[in-house]
């Protein structure tokens, strides 16, 4: 039998070639997700509502529209629930993506971006992020903008995935209007926003209401499990989405989604935990790096991610390096290379 030939633009994630073979008894710095238990109040969420277990809208529960809404400062039909927000970000690309145009994404940058649109017929287009603390950088974005007219989305990640580095309110605002000027969707993938130290990145909906914001719970409210996500956006961006997301799942899971609503519901709390928690590891690291290594080492913008310079000798073969790392240290690390060439020289920890 032969797959699709589809499937040749796809190649399996360097994440998981690392964590897959995980030896026993290492330390798991690898995948991206939170390790804190589930809060109570979605413990006991999932198992709310009485009777049968049944079908919600496939846009999402009304009552989880609202609190997401409340949380953006968005109306209910500018949000759109999805199975995780790669569901928001999976509906959007096929949505409004057409094949032979180019998606532009950060490099380094989250592995799942060059497949999605790889996935829509599209070809991926890397901007590069700053020199200094791997932050958006508008000049280098729209420069790329400008030299692709083929461009049919922009998609920015503040905080990023894997570097922790966010943006400036008018670095922001600069790329959205670039973008809205050309009639292009931008989606700024905020998925770890809630998770920062100190001031908070800025939303791409403190500058224009006219591109999508996706999210979910899996990062700041702790339940990567739940696989519940969100679109918040111009409801004409939306619409088109919302008609894939219904063919692709139905509808993302009834008590998932009523656990999402009881986080969300809580998220004063919830939030600063986590942000709490990810704060002491910081410093725990830091402090290891310090004494072991001799590094000092800044806190990320947000995320729970350092993106760590790797020795010279690494930079040839990161994924070699990695390998050699978990399975003879027990150790186990994401080379930078995974999410892009601008990551070559650093690996990821978690």
């Amino acid at each position: 039998m032969t797959p699709a030939s589809r499937l040749s633009l796809l190649k399996p994630s360097p994440i998981r070639a690392i964590t897959d073979g995980t030896p026993p008894g290492a330390i798991p710095l690898g995948l991206g997700e939170p390790t804190w238990d589930l809060p109570e109040v979605a413990r006991k969420a999932l198992l709310r509502q009485p009777g049968p277990c049944a079908y919600v809208p496939h846009v999402g529960l009304l009552e989880l529209r609202r609190a997401v809404a409340a949380f953006h400062g968005a109306t209910v039909d500018e949000v759109l629930i999805t199975t995780g927000s790669q569901g928001a970000l999976f509906s959007l690309f096929q949505a409004w993506v057409e094949p032979g145009t180019k998606v532009l994404m950060p490099d380094p940058g989250f592995v799942a971006y060059p497949a999605l649109a790889r996935m829509a017929g599209a070809e991926p287009v890397t901007y590069p992020l700053s020199k200094d603390r791997f932050r958006l950088d508008a000049d280098a974005l729209i420069r790329v903008l400008e030299a692709t007219p083929e461009a049919s989305a922009v998609i920015l990640n503040l905080p990023s995935n894997p570097t922790g580095g966010g943006g400036d309110l008018a670095a922001l605002k600069r790329v959205a209007d670039a973008c809205v000027a050309r009639g292009i969707l931008l989606i700024s993938d905020e998925v770890y926003r809630d998770l920062h130290f100190g001031s908070r990145c800025p939303s791409l909906r403190d500058v224009t209401d006219r591109g999508v914001v996706t999210s979910s719970v899996s990062k700041g409210w702790g339940a990567p499990g739940l696989r519940v996500g969100w679109a918040v956006g111009d409801p004409a961006w939306l619409a088109p989405a919302r008609v894939v997301h219904g063919y692709a799942v139905t509808g993302t899971a009834t008590p998932a989604q009523w656990a999402a609503l009881a986080l969300i519901e809580h998220s004063e709390a919830i939030l600063a935990e986590a942000r709490a928690a990810v704060g002491e590891r910081w410093e725990a690291l830091a402090a290891a790096l310090r004494e072991e290594l001799g590094q000092a080492v800044a806190p990320p913008d947000g995320t729970f991610y350092h993106f760590m310079a790797l020795p010279a000798a690494a930079h040839t073969d990161p994924l070699a390096f990695c390998l050699k790392l978990r399975d003879e240290a027990k150790v186990v690390l994401i080379p930078g290379l995974a999410f892009g060439e601008g990551g070559r020289g650093h690996a990821r920890l978690s």
